[in-house]
């Protein structure tokens, strides 16, 4: 820029800065009137302000009146509809819950709504009031719904007949006679039943309708908390502790003491036992594990100690039952209880785990204690007599003689008794406390059985002293250790026993049979023998001749023949081998020896006595004959079914 232009520059600069100037003195005024006019503002808003105030107190009065009034409104609603509650739950309750239960129970509740609404609204003027009527109809409700808890209870506590129950066993439990312990008590033990058992199913018992259960429960409720607990808890004990007592009892149990045990003829005593199996099952499977289940039910929910009430209403039931068992375990022991204390033991041993579930609870556990004290009383008392039962056999003193040959009593119970004894192989195991080890250990059964046998054959050895004639000793011996091997091998005893006591028994069996053939015909085939007499060929005069032997000697011989031949037909003809096998092998082994020496002593000497005086004296009997009467001996013929 040059020089002559730069007064012109400062001349426009001057110009600018005077507008600038103008319009901030503009913008200051502006502020100043627009500061002004909102002081003014500020100043007339506190004004209207302070007018407002009382309005606006009277506007929150009548906002907070109006509220008051709903309120009002609404908590005279409320006690109104209380009182209509009321009424109309006082009209329900003053008729009864006998129509109808359910309405009934209702009202009752409506009736504690009531007293629960009064009770935190005190401040009203009529609550005392109306407390103490509800509080009135309340107590009156709760005697009448305490005797209608009683009438169901009477009602539905009828005791069960026992057709009922014998519908629920199992198919193979079920009674086919009007005694339920028809089957088992008079049976006998010919059949072990705990392997059919394994399966079982038992249908537990409609002991109340299902449909009346909800019902009782609601009143067991409503009585608990009227604080009538006692007399819930008394109602249902006695009335269901009587209906049980009852089903027993029409089943037929008996209240029976260990006096009245011992006082009992055995076989009583036996079918009482078998009855007592089937009621434990009865009882236990079906009527307390019923009575559980409806108590566990009407208690639900309930404030109750519904364990010490179902202990009690089942006390006498379970004493009654259990008190018999624990008769017999200290009843006087004797070898043929062992198998009904094995059949108690068992049916106890099967029961204990479901008694536990039924008694759980502290309060019911002196109830599983005493079925767990029996099972342990009856494992004992069984392995005691267990062990009895070898000492008696070898010490059996019975003057009882089997006068034809035959099988002892003694053997064929003693046998029976080892035979039954595999039925109860698991229960016995049990006992013994035995565990196996390997193949070559004996188990515990084992070796008592081959006691036992051992005992029964030395016992037999001393009865068969007892006999006059030394073959009928051996016949006796021969006969019941047969028995013994035969019933061996055809049960499951050869597989504890083994074979080679049944071969080694069977070669005594043979011993007794020679000895039998020795000593009883011996002297009858001296009689037959002629020392000297020459060959079956030469003639009965030169046998005569060279051997010295008179005609009077033969005669003698033929007619000690007879006689002898007659005296062993008459006694061995009621002699008995049962064992058609061994009766024909022994009367073969008879015949071997006899025959061939009879028909050579006739064949020699017979014409010698034929063609004298009175033949038939002499050769009184042919061969054939001779045959024909040793196929009666051992048949057991009494003297007039002889033929000679």
């Amino acid at each position: 820029m040059g020089v002559a232009e730069l007064p012109q520059a400062m001349d426009a600069l001057a110009r600018r800065a005077s507008t600038l100037r103008d319009a901030l003195q503009r913008s200051q005024g502006n502020t100043e009137s627009m500061v002004a006019i909102l002081g003014s503002f500020d100043h007339r808003l506190s004004a209207l302000e302070a007018a407002m105030r009382p309005t606006q107190v009277r506007t929150h009065a009548i906002r907070m009146a109006h509220e008051n009034i709903d309120k009002t409104i609404k908590a005279a609603d409320g006690i109104l509809s209380q009182f209509d509650l009321a009424r109309r739950a006082e009209a329900a309750v003053l008729k009864g819950p006998h129509e109808d239960l359910e309405s009934y129970l209702e009202a009752v509740d409506l009736l504690k709504g009531i007293v629960r609404f009064f009770s935190s609204n005190k401040n009203f003027k009529s609550s005392e009031g109306v407390l103490n009527h509800v509080n009135n109809l309340l107590a009156k409700s709760a005697l009448k719904i305490e005797e209608e808890f009683r009438q169901l209870m009477t009602t539905y506590s009828k005791p069960i007949e026992p057709d009922r129950l014998f519908d629920c066993l199992p198919k193979s439990l079920r009674p086919t006679k009007d005694d339920p312990g028809a089957d088992r008590g008079n049976a006998g033990h010919s059949e072990h039943p705990s392997k059919s058992l394994e399966t079982a199913v038992y249908q537990t018992p409609t002991l109340i309708p299902p449909r009346i259960l909800p019902l009782m429960n609601d009143i067991a409720q409503q009585l608990v908390q009227a604080g009538n607990q006692q007399s819930c808890y008394k109602i249902y004990r006695d009335s269901r502790g009587s209906a049980l007592e009852l089903s027993l009892r029409k089943l037929g149990v008996e209240k029976l003491s260990k006096e009245d045990v011992q006082k009992m003829q055995w076989e009583a005593l036996e079918a009482k036992i078998g009855n007592w199996i089937h009621f434990m099952r009865i009882a236990v499977k079906l009527l307390l594990a019923g009575e559980r289940k409806i108590c566990d039910q009407i208690f639900d929910g309930v404030n109750f100690n519904k364990d010490q009430c179902f202990a009690e209403l089942t006390a006498n039931s379970v004493v009654t039952l259990l008190s018999f068992g624990d008769a017999v375990a200290k009843s006087k022991r004797s070898p043929e209880k062992l198998f009904v204390l094995l059949d108690m033991y068992e049916v106890m041993s099967e029961l204990q785990s479901e008694i536990e579930v039924i008694f759980e609870g502290k309060s019911c556990s002196e109830m599983w204690e005493a079925s767990l004290g029996l099972t342990k009383r009856l494992a004992q008392t069984a392995q005691e007599t267990f062990a009895d039962f070898e000492e008696a056999v070898e010490k059996d003193a019975s003057k009882t003689i089997v006068n034809d040959g035959t099988v002892h009593p003694l053997t064929s119970y003693v046998i029976n008794y080892v035979k039954f004894l595999f039925d109860y192989q698991s229960t016995l195991k049990l006992l013994f406390q035995e565990f196996e080890t390997g193949s070559e250990t004996e188990s515990q059964l084992a070796v008592v059985t081959m006691r036992i046998m051992q005992a029964l054959q030395n016992n037999l050895d001393g009865k068969s002293k007892q006999y006059r004639d030394p073959a009928l000793t051996y016949l006796f011996l021969m006969n019941n250790i047969h028995y013994m091997v035969r019933s061996v091998r055809r049960s499951e005893a050869k597989d504890i026993l083994g074979d080679d006591w049944i071969q080694r028994h069977r070669r005594i069996v043979q011993q007794n049979a020679n000895q039998y053939k020795r000593v009883a015909w011996a002297k009858i085939l001296q009689t037959l023998s002629i020392q000297g007499a020459g060959s079956t060929g030469s003639s009965a005069a030169s046998d005569l001749s060279s051997s010295g032997v008179s005609r009077a000697m033969i005669k003698e011989r033929f007619k000690s023949f007879n006689m002898q031949f007659e005296e062993l037909h008459a006694k061995q003809s009621q002699w008995i081998v049962p064992d058609q096998e061994l009766r024909e092998s022994l009367r073969l082994a008879v015949a071997e020896v006899l025959l061939p020496a009879y028909r050579s002593f006739v064949k020699r000497f017979g014409n010698l006595v034929e063609n004298g005086k009175n033949p038939h004296k002499y050769v009184r009997y042919s061969p054939e004959m001779v045959e024909q009467l040793l196929g009666e001996f051992f048949e057991g013929q009494q003297w007039g079914e002889q033929k000679r």
